[in-house]
């Protein structure tokens, strides 16, 4: 896959939204209700197209695999959710890693007892960064409340408890989240007893913590495979599916890493799934995270990540498609 030119991820300034008004205490979000108004249809990402390179094989500042990513689309820092080394994974340890957009380790935050780290938003909060990401892990090691951290390089933080955090949606038993920087809404994938849920608020809503209801709110459809990500752009999901090369991680066929897109007004399958090549000569390559970011030169790219590497020496690679239709 090649990298295309003149797009670079520059430092400068792209999408100077911030993050504005008072925000209000922490404390606990209002029960949301059924969709109540449609999202304007958007264009969205022909799944079919190439894939391109963002980079390749880079390090992090733990050995083990990456779980999801997100970008700091103002301060222009990518931040990559690894599993902590020497951590079970029911235990919800994270390392965040901060890296330029040449995949450079910059700094870390580990987060004992947040999640899995399935998705996350960074958001621009002046001249750092506010990590929106699932806390509280349960015995499974899953998030049960959202919360908004400041990262903080080379710190230990622990979870705030779920009574302290935010549970927008009510009788939601799991959170994860994933932000649309360009039509600044916020994604949010939650568990019920009936299973898995998707909910759509404005960006505003997670800056004021403020929640009402959601945008719109439908049952996640059934799409087969092992979920590795999900995240969000104009009216459509996108959702990431596949698995490591088995056995030694040695490159092998084309793998069966998957992306479909969901249309959020209807609640069903748009295009998918359909498989990525993208890094398939890669060692290990398992699919970990989706991310949506604009350039300076406007274009929208939807971005996807793998893990890759050898054991021990785990990498993080990630790549792009940039097709509207």
């Amino acid at each position: 896959m090649n990298h295309i030119p003149g797009f670079p991820l520059s430092r400068r300034g792209l999408i100077r939204t911030g993050v504005g008004g008072t925000l209000a205490a922490l404390g606990l979000g209002l029960g949301a209700q059924p969709a109540s108004a449609d999202v304007t249809p958007t264009q969205r990402f022909d799944l079919t197209q190439p894939s391109y390179d963002l980079f390749r094989s880079k390090n992090t500042h733990g050995p083990r695999v990456q779980q999801s990513f997100a970008f700091d689309w103002v301060n222009k820092f990518l931040f990559v959710a690894t599993k902590r080394d020497g951590s079970p994974d029911s235990a919800g340890d994270l390392c965040i890693n901060k890296m330029d957009f040449d995949g450079n380790f910059l700094s870390y935050m580990h987060l004992d007892g947040f999640g899995h780290g399935v998705a996350f938003a960074a958001l621009p909060s002046g001249s750092g960064t506010e990590l929106w990401i699932e806390c509280a892990a349960n015995t499974k090691g899953y998030g049960t409340a959202l919360a908004p951290i400041r990262y903080t390089p080379n710190t230990t933080m622990g979870s705030p408890a779920a009574a302290a955090a935010y549970t927008p949606i009510a009788g939601a038993t799991e959170y994860t989240c994933s932000v649309d920087p360009v039509h600044r809404r916020m994604i949010v994938r939650y568990h019920t007893s009936a299973g898995k849920r998707i909910a759509v608020y404005p960006l505003s809503a997670f800056e004021t913590r403020s929640f009402g209801s959601p945008l719109v709110d439908f049952k996640q459809p059934a799409i087969p495979g092992t979920p590795q990500g999900y995240t969000l752009y104009g009216s459509y999901m996108y959702y990431l599916t596949g698995d490591p090369y088995p056995g030694d991680g040695t490159p092998s066929g084309d793998g069966n890493s998957y992306l479909t897109s969901i249309d959020i007004n209807t609640g069903t399958v748009k295009q998918g799934p359909v498989l990525t090549k993208a890094g398939s000569t890669l060692h290990f390559r398992e699919p970990e995270g989706l991310a949506i970011y604009r350039t300076d030169a406007g274009e929208a790219r939807l971005f996807i990540g793998f893990a890759t590497g050898l054991e021990g020496d785990r990498r993080s690679s990630i790549f792009y498609k940039n097709a509207l239709v």
